[in-house]
C-alpha cells in the first residue's frame, strides 16, 4: 500500500429490475491494483449525457414537480461515469460502456505521473495516486522504490475511468424518472448506448468495519429521496465543486464545467469523499478511518443502471464507540434514523434467503456482494504477510 489508498480488485455487479435479483456481469479475479494505477479521462462533450430538446423539457417538468413537494432538494453537480476499464497496463483494445455484458476492455500502456494528451482520443489523461490527498500530510514515500515493487507496478492492472459531468436534477429527470426505460431504448437506437441519455451520476459507498469486527449499517430516513426506511451503508457522491475548491476556484454549481477538472484532484475526491460521507453520516472522525479500498462498481437497475463505487473502510473504534458517536449526531444526521451492526461472518453469509436481505437498499446489496467476493481484509492480511520487512 502506497500513499494511503489502494484497490484490491474491480468487480462489477448488476442489480436487476426487481431489486431482489442480483447477478454479477463480470467475475474477473485480478491482481491488486497499486494506488498509482488510475487513469482518469475527461472529454468535453464526449462523456457527458447526450441532450435532446424533448428530454430537457421533461427533466425540467420532473424537477419543478419534485421541488414543489420537497423544497429542500438541491441541484448539485455530479460526476458522470461514462465507462470504466480494468485491464493489463500493457495491452489495448476497444472501449465499452460501463455496465455492458462484455469483458473489461484493455487500456493503453501506463502513462507517466503527469498530464498528457492521449493520441488515441485526445483526452486529458493522468496516472495518479489517490492517497496523496485522502489524508493531508499522510505518510510520504520512504526511500527508493524496490525492484519488486517496480515489477509489481508494471504487472498491475490499470483502472481507467471516463468521466463527464451531470447534476442531481438530470438524475431525477432521467435515471429516476418514469420514462427511464424509454430513454434507454432511445439511447440504444440513436446512439448505440442505452445510457447515452441518462445522467449516470457516480456515487460512493463505504462498507465500514469496526475494530471489533462489526459492519456498520444505517437506516435511511423517510425524508431522503430514495429507499426511505431501508438499511444502507454510508455513502453519497464525489463532488465536482470540491475539486474546484481544491484548485482554489470559487464557483457556483451552475458554473462548473469539464474544463475546470484536473485528474489528480478528481482521483483524490473520489477516495476522500467516501470517508467524508462516513464522517458526516456516522459521526466518526476521519482520524479513526483507514485508507479506503475500492472493491468495485455496482450498477443499480432500480434506477436504470446508476453506478456506485463501493469501498471497504476500516475503523479503529469499537462498535460501542461508533454507536455513541452516531447518537451524538453528525453533519448529516437527518439522513438516517438508526444504526445497526452486523458481524463480518453474518455479512459474508447474507443472501436473498436471509430475512435481512429485503431490508437492504439496492446499493447496499451491491456493496455486500462485492465485499463477499473481494474479501478485502483477507487480501490485506496476505499482502502484509508477503511484504518484505
Amino acid at each position: 500500500r502506497r500513499g494511503g489508498a489502494h484497490v484490491c480488485s474491480l468487480e462489477s455487479w448488476s442489480l436487476d429490475g426487481d431489486d431482489e435479483h442480483i447477478l454479477p456481469f463480470v467475475q474477473k479475479k485480478s491482481k491488486k491494483l497499486h494506488s498509482s494505477s488510475y487513469c482518469i479521462r475527461f472529454h468535453v462533450g464526449r462523456f457527458n449525457r447526450q441532450t435532446d430538446p424533448t428530454v430537457e423539457h421533461q427533466i425540467e417538468e420532473v424537477w419543478t414537480e419534485r421541488v414543489s413537494k420537497e423544497p429542500w432538494l438541491f441541484n448539485g453537480s455530479k460526476f458522470r461515469l461514462h465507462s470504466f476499464r480494468l485491464a493489463s497496463s500493457s495491452s489495448a483494445s476497444p472501449k465499452h460502456p460501463a455496465g455492458t455484458h462484455r469483458p473489461h476492455a484493455a487500456v493503453l500502456g501506463r502513462e507517466l505521473d503527469h498530464c498528457r494528451r492521449s493520441e488515441e482520443d485526445d483526452d486529458l489523461c493522468i496516472n495518479d495516486s489517490p492517497g496523496d490527498a485522502i489524508q493531508s500530510g499522510s505518510a510520504e514515500r520512504n526511500g527508493p522504490v524496490s525492484s519488486q515493487e517496480s515489477d509489481d507496478q508494471k504487472a498491475a492492472p490499470l483502472l481507467t475511468l471516463r468521466l463527464g459531468l451531470t447534476c442531481y436534477k438530470d438524475y431525477l429527470g432521467t435515471n429516476w424518472s418514469r420514462r427511464a426505460a424509454e430513454l434507454r431504448r432511445r439511447g440504444e437506437v440513436e446512439f448505440g448506448d442505452p445510457r447515452a441519455l441518462l445522467a449516470q451520476p457516480l456515487g460512493v459507498g463505504g462498507v465500514l468495519c469496526t475494530d471489533d469486527g462489526q459492519v456498520v449499517l444505517i437506516r435511511r430516513s423517510q425524508r431522503v429521496a430514495e429507499a426511505g426506511g431501508l438499511l444502507d451503508i454510508p455513502g453519497g457522491h464525489p463532488e465536482p465543486k470540491a475539486v474546484c475548491e481544491r484548485l482554489g476556484r470559487r464557483v457556483r454549481e451552475e458554473q462548473i464545467g469539464v474544463h475546470m477538472m484536473q485528474p489528480r484532484p478528481v482521483v483524490s475526491e473520489l477516495f476522500s469523499s467516501v470517508c467524508a460521507e462516513i464522517r458526516d453520516e456516522v459521526n466518526v472522525p476521519l482520524s479513526c478511518l483507514g485508507a479506503p479500498v475500492l472493491m468495485g462498481v455496482a450498477l443499480n437497475h432500480t434506477s436504470a443502471g446508476r453506478p456506485s463505487a463501493e469501498f471497504y473502510v476500516s475503523c479503529s473504534l469499537t462498535s460501542d464507540e461508533v454507536r455513541r458517536l452516531y447518537r451524538k449526531g453528525g453533519a448529516e444526521a437527518s439522513e438516517s434514523t438508526d444504526i445497526i451492526f452486523l458481524c463480518k461472518t453474518e455479512v459474508l453469509q447474507l443472501d436473498r434467503r436471509s430475512p435481512l436481505w429485503s431490508e437492504l437498499c439496492p446499493s447496499a446489496k451491491g456493496a455486500v456482494l462485492l465485499y463477499q467476493t473481494v474479501k478485502p481484509e483477507d487480501r490485506e492480511t496476505a499482502a502484509s504477510v508477503n511484504t518484505p520487512r
